[in-house]
């Protein structure tokens, strides 16, 4: 059984194909010197984005429920695998009916950056507000727009549910809309910059060497939830040794503490590589439990 659904949603990937790439900005970046860089990319994986940009995959007029996702490929702020944490991911939401967008964000290290720990939250917001200026020509609906993101990715999708000051972008019109996601899903999630449970990688990347404690405490993303933080999907593997499940458990307690609908599953194996496919015992069966969780806060119809 698990073969065939593998050789299955393999098929309907074939099928699945993405749209244009879409630039967040014009000409103008905010948080930038101007410089003109190109995008580094090897093994797929994304090490220096030149255009921070969302890839839409957008669903049949039939098959379209009108909700919506962006998602953010994971890569402990050093680099986005933009293809097993992003693409494979926006195929497999088509399936269900759901619209997906790929956030290629800027990273930390870039050195056009201004300010290096702002830029991948201020590229997130500005995505989901872009998602929402254009519902109308995409047929979507602007009040379920998601947000998906997996180790360094769930970090900022996090940051995104729970951040509740905005990052400043262009003052424009886009600007004007709403970066709060609907619902959040998030996989082996990179949560708390402090402590023994910090993944020393990501913090490192996203903050810097200095060590600075107000900006360990505004990314730690269990001290940022309130009460408009968004319904939260969380999956975890007991035994990751790169991401402790710590992390899960730290932003599921913040988000009861607030009562925000949650759901947390941690499976006794899968380490730090869950993903959408092939995963190790009954880990596999995450993607249909977070199916009907998303029935469940209707997002999709059964």
């Amino acid at each position: 059984m698990k073969k065939l659904l593998t050789i299955l949603l393999s098929l309907v990937f074939l099928l699945a194909s993405a749209q244009e790439p879409i630039p967040l900005y014009g000409k103008v970046k905010p948080n930038s010197k101007g410089q003109k860089l190109s995008d580094s990319i090897t093994n797929e994986r994304v090490y220096q984005v030149g255009e921070p940009r969302i890839i839409p995959f957008l669903v049949s007029k039939e098959e379209n429920s009108g909700s919506s996702v962006l998602i953010i490929p994971g890569g402990g702020y050093a680099r986005l695998a933009y293809i097993i944490s992003g693409t494979q991911l926006a195929k497999w939401f088509n399936t269900i009916g759901i619209n997906a967008f790929v956030l290629i964000h800027r990273l930390p290290h870039s050195p056009d950056l201004i300010n290096r720990s702002l830029a991948p939250l201020q590229d997130a917001q500005r995505a989901i507000r872009l998602i929402r200026a254009k519902a109308a020509d995409w047929h979507l609906d602007p009040d379920r727009v998601g947000v998906m993101g997996s180790s360094a990715g769930g970090h900022l999708a996090a940051s995104l549910a729970s951040i509740e000051q905005p990052v400043q972008s262009l003052g424009d019109s886009i600007d004007q809309l709403s970066s709060k996601p609907n619902f959040s899903i998030l996989v082996s999630p990179v949560i708390t910059m402090e402590g023994d449970f910090a993944h020393r990688g990501s913090v490192e990347n996203l903050l810097g060497t200095v060590d600075d404690p107000s900006k360990k405490e505004l990314f730690s993303i269990q001290k940022q939830v309130t009460g408009t933080t968004p319904p939260t999907f969380l999956v975890h593997a007991q035994n990751d040794k790169t991401v402790s499940v710590q992390n899960s458990l730290l932003y599921y307690q913040a988000l009861q503490a607030h009562h925000i609908p949650a759901t947390l599953h941690i499976f006794p194996q899968g380490g730090h590589a869950i993903a959408l496919v092939n995963n190790p015992g009954s880990t596999a069966i995450w993607p249909e439990i977070c199916v009907a969780w998303l029935q469940e806060i209707q997002m999709i119809k059964p």
